[in-house]
Parts: C-alpha cells; sequence; structure tokens
C-alpha cells in the first residue's frame, strides 16, 4: 500500500537503500538530503523541489517525476530513462548531471540551468524547445535528438551532428557554431 505525504520538508535525511519504495509525495521539499545509491520503486513525486541534495548512483526505476525541479544537486551517473513518462516534467539549476541518460525521454520545455552535463545522453529524445542556459555539455550525445527550438545559445562544449540530430529553429551562438561542424574537421576561428 502507498503512503502519502503532502507539504513536509526534509533536512540533512540520508535515506537508506528502499526507505522511499512505494511512496508518494506531494509539495514536499527536501533540503540537504542524501540518496546516494537509494533504490526507487514506485515512488511518485508531485510539485516537489530538492535542494542542495545528493542523487549520485541512485537508481531511480519506476519514478514518477511530476514538475519536479532540482536545485544545487548532485546527480551523477542516473539513468531517467526508466522513469514514468506521464507528466514527466523536471527542472535543473546549478546541478551536476554528469554521465547521466535522458534517452528517449520528452523533455519538452525542459531548463537546464548552470548545470554540468558531462557526456549525458539525449539520444532519441525530444528536446523540442529545451533551454540549455549556461550549461557544459562536453561530450553530451544528441544522436536522434529531435531539439528543434532548443536553445544552446549560453552553453559550451557541445557537439551536435546536424545531420542525425533535428535542430530546426534552434538558438546557437556564433561561438558556438564550431560545435556543429566537428565532424567535418575544419577550423572556424
Amino acid at each position: 500500500m502507498t503512503q502519502y505525504f503532502l507539504d513536509k520538508e526534509y533536512r540533512s535525511i540520508k535515506f537508506q537503500r528502499d526507505d522511499l519504495n512505494q511512496k508518494e509525495y506531494e509539495s514536499c521539499i527536501f533540503y540537504d538530503s542524501n540518496f546516494t545509491d537509494c533504490n526507487f520503486i514506485a515512488v511518485t513525486f508531485i510539485d516537489c523541489v530538492f535542494q542542495n541534495c545528493n542523487f549520485s548512483n541512485a537508481h531511480i526505476n519506476h519514478v514518477a517525476l511530476r514538475n519536479v525541479h532540482f536545485k544545487k544537486c548532485a546527480i551523477k551517473e542516473v539513468n531517467f530513462a526508466m522513469c514514468d513518462q506521464f507528466i514527466f516534467e523536471i527542472n535543473f539549476t546549478n546541478c551536476i548531471l554528469d554521465f547521466s541518460k535522458f534517452y528517449s525521454l520528452n523533455l519538452k520545455s525542459t531548463h537546464f540551468t548552470n548545470c554540468s552535463m558531462i557526456a549525458t545522453d539525449f539520444m532519441n529524445s525530444n528536446l523540442n524547445e529545451v533551454v540549455y542556459d549556461r550549461c557544459d555539455l562536453y561530450r553530451s550525445e544528441f544522436a536522434k535528438a529531435n531539439a528543434n527550438k532548443a536553445d544552446f545559445t549560453t552553453s559550451y562544449n557541445y557537439t551536435i551532428d546536424p545531420s542525425i540530430t533535428k535542430l530546426k529553429k534552434a538558438k546557437f551562438s556564433i561561438s558556438g557554431v564550431k560545435g556543429l561542424l566537428s565532424k567535418y574537421d575544419i577550423v572556424v576561428q
């Protein structure tokens, strides 16, 4: 039976591997909490905020993230691809998302603000209207993604192949254009 929690605050908690399973949290805020190596199964977060939390190596299988905002969180090597995709709405501010996976997810209109996203997997994802604001996208993968109208203007270190990624009306800065031409081995100065 699922436990339900509404309008709760959680501070400085070290969650154990199976503490969150089969629970639903609505309008809850998690501060300075540690979810490292947690095994999330059948967990729902609705209108929740995670501030300065650590999710590194967490297993978020069958998790519903509905209007969830992560702020100053470490979320390294987390696979979001197994999340419930019904009303999947997330945003990230000042987070470390290195080596995380968003493979085949609908991320339309998601905002990534000032995030480290080294070697993050966006393959085959819907990235329409996604905003990458001041993000480090070094070695992130965008193959077969639909990034129409995405905004990369202030981000950097990305390499995107326009022949295998949809980029219609996507925005780039003039300094970032070299990341679209790297496969051609030309020099842009």
